[in-house]
């Protein structure tokens, strides 16, 4: 009786009253529709009636003191006929009212149908073109749709990551797929506007200078061979290309014209500025994009309806599909049943005050064990780079001590780290990730802080004391080395400490780890910053990466599906992919634009190699040219005031900060005030289901 007064509120645009109550109507045809059924092998389908008038809906009535076949028949027959008067969407409404079974519901659609394409055939040839033409229009946008959404990179893959180990796990390969993306738009920038003119130009300019390792470690140190080739700053030029040269002579002397000039050290400057300025404004971009999308008003109880009624799509027929799709609606639903059935625990006064005890602990040896990691790291740095050897083996093989050094750092510390958090015993799932995110960070942005120190605060203001002449490409080396080796300690850390140690040992007790997201999001990151500012000093070092990802990619989900379960605590990641964009803008590409800044800026390039040798500094190449553009014509004297004010003079450089700090604030506030709207609009919705429950019983009883 609740549910049939709740029906009689929400249509009472469909039945109307003929001296009785809406409820009253609907309620005695509930309880006949139960007759009917037991009725229906003797009556004919409902497809075989005859298309009778059509009255009015008002016309359809349920008389209390009539009862019989015949007039049950007469009143079926007068609602398929209303039915039949009404649009798609208020028959369908209607329906979803009516309590009628599936099978019933479906015969009087499958009779509309009918007679809709029945009415079809009394179109005009001209409007039943128009009308094949807009759905062949619509059939193929829809299929072109399909097509651009079955192109996305790994788009089954990731499905089955996300049904298989839930959406934290999902959150890490899809980082990945991002940070392809970024190095792939690198290289082709750095490809096209440096490295194929220079190859094109002066493909032979290092011919006479023969290095060869016979060691066969020039692929690891990125040495020898690799020196004087398009890898690294020092092989490029600072001529300009001239193409269409052409010299007359007249009484005046002989004068000569040229056609395009491309100017290397000018196009260097501005691809490597050009490159980084896209690169934040897609990174601001899509971090203020996934702060809208993650941290949203989504209460989990509203999700698990919408997930439980309306998320599977009747258009997969594949089984292969299929299964996919059910495991990721069962992972996501899992997932938010944990997040509604989660508690925050409370505990006693000294429980709490011993829980605090042993976090300030943890945070204790975290931070006592990453600053005696930079210290060792800034010390052992100083030594490998102020002895010299003079076995050219010993000396060729020193260039990876650094390298494997830091990469050890980074394997071994971050399972102490592990170690810690495991001692502290967080319930949250959620916040031991958040926990060892922000530790794994400090000891990658520490040592990568040391790491810049000694380039650029003692490499280069000092080539000559560790006897360099192009401080920039062996700047380029370590980078290639650093990245090089963080490859390899994964691959190692990949074989040896998952496929060997968990397959054998650990599948024997039936137990299997749990991804580490946060160590191998930081990992990436690590990689991501390595190759930001090494494009300055290697502009093909983002293709060292994009081999690297590709790797990476499929031996990580190799690894995951033999190795890792999904995690015993379902946990939902709604905010991971925000937390990892945001890490990647900050503390990531922030540090590598203000060491590059300052790399053109402030410090003079080597005299003997690159394109700005010469020069007092790398501004100096666009600075020379606009001076040289004001002097050929005098029109364009502005330029000059143009570049100083705006490409020497920090404040343009500051300003332009401030305002996507400043975007990034006003998108925040919008957001949250978005969201408070929602928590009002939630708070209204509440209490009219408050007040209309409360009718309803009311009605109820009345009725």
């Amino acid at each position: 009786r609740l549910i049939l007064s709740h029906l009689s509120l929400q249509a009472p645009q469909w039945i109307s009253e003929q001296g009785r109550s809406r409820g009253a109507i609907i309620s005695q045809y509930c309880n006949r529709t139960m007759q009917l059924r037991r009725r229906r092998q003797s009556r004919p389908s409902i497809q075989h009636f005859p298309r009778s008038a059509r009255p009015s809906i008002r016309g359809y009535g349920v008389e209390t003191d009539a009862a019989g076949f015949e007039e049950e028949e007469n009143k079926r027959d007068r609602l398929v006929n209303n039915l039949q008067n009404l649009s798609d969407s208020d028959r369908v409404r209607m329906l979803r009212a009516m309590p009628l079974s599936l099978s019933e519901k479906k015969e009087m659609l499958v009779l509309n149908k009918a007679e809709h394409s029945v009415s079809q055939n009394q179109i005009p040839c001209c409007s039943q073109l128009k009308y094949y033409i807009i759905i062949a229009l619509r059939h193929g946008w829809y299929g072109w749709l399909s097509f651009l959404s079955s192109l996305q990179l790994w788009q089954t893959a990731l499905k089955c990551v996300g049904g298989r180990f839930g959406t934290g796990v999902l959150s890490y390969f899809i980082f990945l797929r991002t940070l392809l993306f970024f190095n792939v738009f690198l290289f082709l920038v750095t490809g096209l506007l440096l490295v194929v003119p220079q190859a094109i130009t002066h493909p032979d300019q290092d011919q006479n200078i023969t290095v060869r390792s016979s060691w066969g470690l020039e692929v690891l140190t990125g040495a020898g061979y690799f020196s004087h080739s398009l890898l690294y700053y020092g092989y490029y030029n600072n001529q300009t290309l001239q193409t269409g040269h052409s010299c007359s002579a007249s009484g005046n002397g002989t004068s000569c014209s040229s056609g395009l000039s491309y100017n290397m050290p000018l196009v260097y400057f501005f691809t490597i500025g050009a490159a980084f300025f896209i690169t934040c404004i897609i990174l601001v971009y899509s971090m203020s994009k996934s702060f809208g999308q993650s941290f949203r008003i989504d209460k989990s109880k509203g999700l698990l309806a919408i997930k439980v009624f309306s998320s599977w799509d009747f258009k997969v027929i594949k089984k292969s599909s299929v299964r996919l799709q059910r495991a990721n609606i069962g992972t996501q639903l899992k997932e938010l049943v944990a997040e509604v059935n989660r508690q925050e625990q409370k505990f006693p006064v000294l429980q709490r005050l011993f829980r605090l005890f042993i976090h300030m602990l943890a945070w204790i040896m975290c931070l006592g064990s990453t600053l005696a990691c930079v210290l060792a790291v800034y010390y052992f740095s100083e030594h490998m780079h102020g002895a010299a050897s003079s076995d050219p083996l010993l000396k060729e093989a020193s260039l990876l001590a650094v390298p494997v050094v830091v990469s050890s750092i980074n394997l071994l510390l971050p399972g102490f780290f592990n170690v810690v958090a495991w001692m502290e015993k967080y319930d949250s799932p959620s916040m031991l990730n958040y926990i060892s995110i922000s530790r794994n960070l400090l000891l990658k942005v520490s040592v990568l802080g040391v790491l810049c120190y000694h380039w650029l605060g003692r490499v280069a203001t000092d080539p000559q004391s560790l006897g360099l002449e192009c401080w920039e490409s062996f700047v380029g080396q370590e980078l290639y080395r650093f990245l090089l080796m963080d490859f390899i300690f994964m691959l190692l850390d990949t074989f040896f400490g998952e496929f060997l140690v968990f397959s054998q040992k650990a599948l024997k007790r039936k137990r299997k780890p749990v991804f580490d997201i946060a160590r191998n999001v930081l990992e990436l990151i690590y990689g991501q910053t390595l190759a930001w500012l090494g494009v300055l000093f290697s502009p093909l070092l983002p293709a060292v990466q994009i081999i690297k990802l590709l790797f990476l990619f499929y031996m990580k989900k190799v690894s995951l599906k033999m190795n890792c379960q999904a995690s015993g605590k379902p946990w939902r990641a709604c905010q991971m992919t925000t937390i990892f964009i945001t890490l990647l803008c900050f503390p990531a590409f922030l540090g590598a634009t203000v060491c590059v800044t300052y790399t053109m800026w402030s410090i003079t390039p080597s005299a003997g190699c690159g394109p700005f040798r010469g020069l007092k500094n790398m501004f100096q190449a666009g600075k020379r040219w606009v001076h040289r553009l004001a002097a050929v014509n005098p029109d364009l004297h502005w330029l000059a005031s143009a570049h100083s004010y705006l490409v020497e003079n920090p404040l343009f450089l500051f300003l332009c900060a401030g305002i996507f700090l400043i975007m990034i604030y006003f998108h925040s506030q919008v957001v949250d005030g978005q969201r408070k709207i929602i928590e009002l609009l939630q708070e209204q919705i509440e209490n009219v289901r408050r007040e209309s429950c409360e009718y309803v019983t009311v009605s109820s009883s009345y009725v």
